[in-house]
């Protein structure tokens, strides 16, 4: 008897990359920084869109209340925390059980309820798992098989809720930007944190969720002030940094 094995997205050296680093996650002058100067500026745009797109209201300290979110490769739970906060029931997916134990014990020193699982997003949609809102953050370029990889984050995806994907464009400045500036330079990430092959265009990010049933809603680059250390959306460069939201058509539950 032949047994099938479910295909995975997951690039196993780099979970070993990621869960080397796992310590660090809620250090905000370590290895991470990037990703908590980034959080803001994500959060801010995360809740403003999906509160729109449900009819809340996006000043409400429980905007996202009663919505059940899908955070995919959540690493120590920089994103699944706030949201959390902000009303919504979160899931915390990591294929690094190092990550998915900091993020556990972090949410509970926090004294927050946060679902963390280590697996996968393709193990979730086997199991039949549904979602309001899936997110797939500074994640994609990192995958071993990315039509494999947006297909199972489509399909997790509820009629009438959203997709919300943040990668790094394929561009001559964002090799200058985010490989040789942000790793070998100004030794903001560990040499060799991302591989430039990797990185994905907006146009082929696009194609990709739109050939799995769903439709592009907006699209916004996201910029980096080295004067002001903040980072900030930019609807008209999408060059280095950039973020898709997408919608499953249907009715919102």
């Amino acid at each position: 008897m032949t047994m099938s094995v479910s295909r995975s997205s997951v690039d196993d050296a780099e979970i070993a990359r990621f869960s080397a680093m796992a310590a660090e996650w809620w250090d905000p002058a370590g290895k991470f920084r990037p990703l908590h100067k980034f959080n803001p500026v994500r959060l801010t745009y995360l809740k403003s869109s999906i509160s729109r797109h449900f009819g809340r209201d996006g000043k409400a300290p429980d905007a996202l209340l009663g919505l059940n979110v899908l955070d995919i490769g959540c690493g120590g739970g920089l994103l699944a925390e706030p949201l959390t906060r902000l009303g919504a029931t979160v899931t915390g997916v990591d294929a690094s059980e190092v990550n998915i134990g900091i993020a556990r014990n972090h949410a509970e020193t926090m004294g927050l309820i946060i679902d963390y699982r280590a697996g996968t997003a393709e193990a979730l949609v086997e199991a039949g798992a549904r979602y309001d809102v899936v997110l797939a953050m500074e994640i994609v370029e990192h995958v071993a098989d990315l039509d494999l990889f947006v297909s199972a984050c489509a399909g997790l995806v509820k009629p009438g809720g959203l997709l919300v994907m943040a990668t790094l464009n394929r561009t001559a400045k964002s090799f200058a930007l985010a490989v040789v500036g942000a790793e070998y330079l100004l030794r903001w990430l560990p040499p060799g944190t991302h591989d430039w092959s990797k990185f994905v265009k907006p146009d082929e990010l696009s194609a990709a969720i739109e050939a799995h049933g769903l439709t592009i809603r907006d699209e916004t680059g996201v910029t980096y002030n080295p004067l002001a250390d903040r980072w900030s959306l930019s609807p008209g460069d999408m060059s280095v940094n950039y973020m898709l939201l997408a919608e499953r058509p249907g009715e919102t539950g």
